[in-house]
Protein backbone atom coordinates (compact mmCIF):
# COMPACT_ATOMS: atom_id res chain seq x y z
CA UNK A 1 0.00 0.00 0.00
CA UNK A 2 2.53 2.30 0.83
CA UNK A 3 4.76 1.14 -2.40
CA UNK A 4 1.10 2.16 -4.39
CA UNK A 5 0.65 5.28 -2.53
CA UNK A 6 4.58 6.48 -3.40
CA UNK A 7 3.96 5.93 -7.15
CA UNK A 8 0.48 7.88 -6.47
CA UNK A 9 2.70 10.97 -4.94
CA UNK A 10 5.05 10.92 -7.89
CA UNK A 11 2.25 10.76 -10.42
CA UNK A 12 0.95 13.62 -8.66
CA UNK A 13 3.70 15.69 -8.44
CA UNK A 14 4.17 15.01 -12.04
CA UNK A 15 1.20 16.05 -13.22
CA UNK A 16 1.44 19.49 -11.03
CA UNK A 17 4.34 20.34 -12.43
CA UNK A 18 3.30 19.65 -15.70
CA UNK A 19 -0.18 21.64 -15.30
CA UNK A 20 2.25 24.96 -13.68
CA UNK A 21 3.66 24.97 -16.97
CA UNK A 22 1.55 27.33 -19.37
CA UNK A 23 0.24 25.10 -22.35
CA UNK A 24 1.21 27.15 -25.70
CA UNK A 25 -0.60 26.69 -28.90
CA UNK A 26 1.29 24.02 -30.86
CA UNK A 27 1.23 23.20 -34.35
CA UNK A 28 -1.72 20.19 -34.89
CA UNK A 29 -0.18 18.88 -37.67
CA UNK A 30 2.91 18.03 -35.66
CA UNK A 31 0.81 16.73 -32.60
CA UNK A 32 -1.16 15.00 -34.68
CA UNK A 33 2.16 13.28 -36.60
CA UNK A 34 3.81 12.89 -33.12
CA UNK A 35 0.06 10.91 -31.83
CA UNK A 36 0.08 8.87 -35.07
CA UNK A 37 1.85 6.31 -32.88
CA UNK A 38 -1.40 6.26 -30.80
CA UNK A 39 -3.54 5.02 -33.69
CA UNK A 40 -1.63 1.69 -34.14
CA UNK A 41 -3.55 0.47 -30.93
CA UNK A 42 -6.18 3.09 -30.24
CA UNK A 43 -7.70 3.59 -33.91
CA UNK A 44 -8.06 6.56 -36.49
CA UNK A 45 -8.69 9.58 -35.13
CA UNK A 46 -8.61 8.05 -31.87
CA UNK A 47 -11.53 5.74 -31.77
CA UNK A 48 -10.48 2.14 -31.14
CA UNK A 49 -11.25 -0.60 -33.39
CA UNK A 50 -9.33 -3.33 -31.01
CA UNK A 51 -11.03 -5.22 -28.44
CA UNK A 52 -10.11 -4.27 -24.62
CA UNK A 53 -8.28 -0.92 -26.31
CA UNK A 54 -9.85 2.14 -25.54
CA UNK A 55 -11.04 4.95 -27.56
CA UNK A 56 -9.41 8.00 -26.65
CA UNK A 57 -11.87 10.62 -28.95
CA UNK A 58 -13.00 12.94 -26.46
CA UNK A 59 -11.76 12.13 -23.35
CA UNK A 60 -11.14 14.84 -21.12
CA UNK A 61 -7.53 16.83 -21.15
CA UNK A 62 -6.65 16.16 -17.93
CA UNK A 63 -8.02 12.60 -17.68
CA UNK A 64 -5.43 11.86 -20.69
CA UNK A 65 -2.90 13.83 -19.20
CA UNK A 66 -3.23 11.70 -15.80
CA UNK A 67 -3.22 8.48 -17.50
CA UNK A 68 0.48 9.60 -19.16
CA UNK A 69 1.91 10.47 -16.38
CA UNK A 70 0.76 7.38 -14.57
CA UNK A 71 2.02 5.05 -17.11
CA UNK A 72 5.45 7.10 -17.31
CA UNK A 73 5.74 7.00 -13.65
CA UNK A 74 4.92 2.93 -13.56
CA UNK A 75 2.11 3.28 -11.03
CA UNK A 76 -0.41 2.26 -14.07
CA UNK A 77 1.24 -0.63 -15.93
CA UNK A 78 0.84 -2.06 -19.12
CA UNK A 79 3.27 -3.91 -21.22
CA UNK A 80 2.17 -2.01 -24.41
CA UNK A 81 2.04 1.17 -23.02
CA UNK A 82 5.65 1.24 -20.86
CA UNK A 83 7.89 1.79 -23.89
CA UNK A 84 6.03 4.32 -25.64
CA UNK A 85 5.65 6.56 -22.34
CA UNK A 86 9.00 6.00 -21.01
CA UNK A 87 10.24 8.89 -23.38
CA UNK A 88 7.97 11.33 -23.74
CA UNK A 89 8.24 14.55 -22.03
CA UNK A 90 6.15 16.60 -20.14
CA UNK A 91 5.02 18.80 -23.06
CA UNK A 92 4.02 15.82 -25.25
CA UNK A 93 1.83 14.59 -22.41
CA UNK A 94 -0.06 18.66 -22.77
CA UNK A 95 -0.55 18.62 -26.15
CA UNK A 96 -1.41 14.28 -26.48
CA UNK A 97 -4.28 15.33 -23.85
CA UNK A 98 -5.23 18.53 -25.37
CA UNK A 99 -5.39 16.76 -29.26
CA UNK A 100 -7.49 13.37 -28.38
CA UNK A 101 -9.88 16.26 -26.00
CA UNK A 102 -10.27 17.49 -29.06
CA UNK A 103 -11.61 14.78 -31.44
CA UNK A 104 -15.07 13.74 -31.40
CA UNK A 105 -15.67 11.11 -29.19
CA UNK A 106 -17.19 7.31 -30.56
CA UNK A 107 -20.75 6.87 -31.10
CA UNK A 108 -22.44 3.92 -29.33
CA UNK A 109 -23.21 1.20 -31.69
CA UNK A 110 -27.23 0.18 -31.94
CA UNK A 111 -28.40 -1.25 -28.71
CA UNK A 112 -28.66 -4.79 -29.28
CA UNK A 113 -30.39 -5.65 -25.86
CA UNK A 114 -32.16 -2.80 -24.31
CA UNK A 115 -33.44 -4.84 -21.40
CA UNK A 116 -29.46 -5.21 -20.29
CA UNK A 117 -28.88 -1.31 -21.02
CA UNK A 118 -32.33 -0.82 -18.59
CA UNK A 119 -30.42 -2.82 -15.75
CA UNK A 120 -26.87 -0.95 -16.35
CA UNK A 121 -29.15 2.42 -16.48
CA UNK A 122 -30.33 1.51 -12.55
CA UNK A 123 -26.83 0.21 -11.43
CA UNK A 124 -25.06 3.16 -12.67
CA UNK A 125 -27.86 5.28 -10.42
CA UNK A 126 -27.36 2.86 -7.68
CA UNK A 127 -23.64 3.29 -7.75
CA UNK A 128 -23.42 7.05 -8.15
CA UNK A 129 -21.71 7.12 -11.83
CA UNK A 130 -23.21 10.62 -12.51
CA UNK A 131 -21.78 12.14 -9.50
CA UNK A 132 -18.52 12.40 -11.13
CA UNK A 133 -18.59 11.06 -14.34
CA UNK A 134 -21.51 13.48 -15.31
CA UNK A 135 -25.06 13.18 -16.33
CA UNK A 136 -24.07 12.81 -19.86
CA UNK A 137 -21.13 10.21 -18.65
CA UNK A 138 -18.96 12.22 -21.04
CA UNK A 139 -16.74 13.18 -18.06
CA UNK A 140 -15.08 16.47 -16.89
CA UNK A 141 -11.07 17.55 -15.62
CA UNK A 142 -9.65 14.19 -14.17
CA UNK A 143 -12.63 11.98 -14.87
CA UNK A 144 -13.06 9.46 -17.82
CA UNK A 145 -15.63 9.81 -20.51
CA UNK A 146 -17.85 6.47 -20.57
CA UNK A 147 -20.38 6.98 -22.81
CA UNK A 148 -19.69 5.11 -26.08
CA UNK A 149 -16.31 3.66 -24.70
CA UNK A 150 -15.85 -0.13 -26.12
CA UNK A 151 -17.93 -1.99 -23.62
CA UNK A 152 -15.37 -5.00 -23.23
CA UNK A 153 -12.99 -2.35 -22.08
CA UNK A 154 -15.14 -0.95 -19.22
CA UNK A 155 -15.78 -4.48 -18.39
CA UNK A 156 -11.92 -4.34 -17.79
CA UNK A 157 -11.69 -1.21 -15.95
CA UNK A 158 -13.80 -2.00 -13.47
CA UNK A 159 -12.70 -5.64 -12.98
CA UNK A 160 -8.95 -4.30 -12.49
CA UNK A 161 -10.54 -1.23 -10.10
CA UNK A 162 -12.38 -4.22 -8.45
CA UNK A 163 -9.42 -6.13 -7.99
CA UNK A 164 -7.08 -3.71 -6.84
CA UNK A 165 -4.91 -4.14 -10.24
CA UNK A 166 -6.12 -0.34 -11.28
CA UNK A 167 -4.60 2.99 -10.40
CA UNK A 168 -5.01 6.49 -11.71
CA UNK A 169 -7.19 9.76 -10.62
CA UNK A 170 -10.31 9.04 -8.28
CA UNK A 171 -8.25 5.23 -7.52
CA UNK A 172 -9.89 5.20 -4.40
CA UNK A 173 -13.50 6.33 -5.36
CA UNK A 174 -13.52 3.46 -8.23
CA UNK A 175 -11.73 0.87 -6.11
CA UNK A 176 -14.80 1.47 -3.50
CA UNK A 177 -17.27 1.37 -5.95
CA UNK A 178 -15.90 -1.35 -8.03
CA UNK A 179 -15.14 -3.45 -4.93
CA UNK A 180 -18.74 -3.71 -3.82
CA UNK A 181 -20.38 -4.46 -7.38
CA UNK A 182 -21.00 -7.69 -8.72
CA UNK A 183 -20.33 -9.34 -12.29
CA UNK A 184 -23.88 -9.26 -13.36
CA UNK A 185 -23.61 -5.33 -12.53
CA UNK A 186 -20.32 -4.61 -13.73
CA UNK A 187 -21.81 -6.45 -17.24
CA UNK A 188 -24.72 -4.29 -17.11
CA UNK A 189 -23.31 -0.82 -16.33
CA UNK A 190 -20.75 -1.36 -19.20
CA UNK A 191 -23.30 -2.52 -21.83
CA UNK A 192 -25.22 0.46 -20.76
CA UNK A 193 -22.66 3.15 -21.25
CA UNK A 194 -20.70 1.64 -24.29
CA UNK A 195 -24.03 2.22 -26.22
CA UNK A 196 -24.73 5.52 -25.00
CA UNK A 197 -25.48 7.81 -28.03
Amino acid sequence: MRRQFSSYAIGALSLAAIASIPAQAADNAAIKEKASVCSGCHGENGISQTENIPSLAGQPDQFLQWQLVFFRAGSRKNDQMQPIVEGISNEDIRNFGAYFAQLTPPKGPEDDDPDLSKKGAQVAVGRRCASCHLDTYAGTKAVARLAGQREEYLVKALRDYKAGQRVGGGVAAMADVAYHMSEEEITAVSHYLAHLK
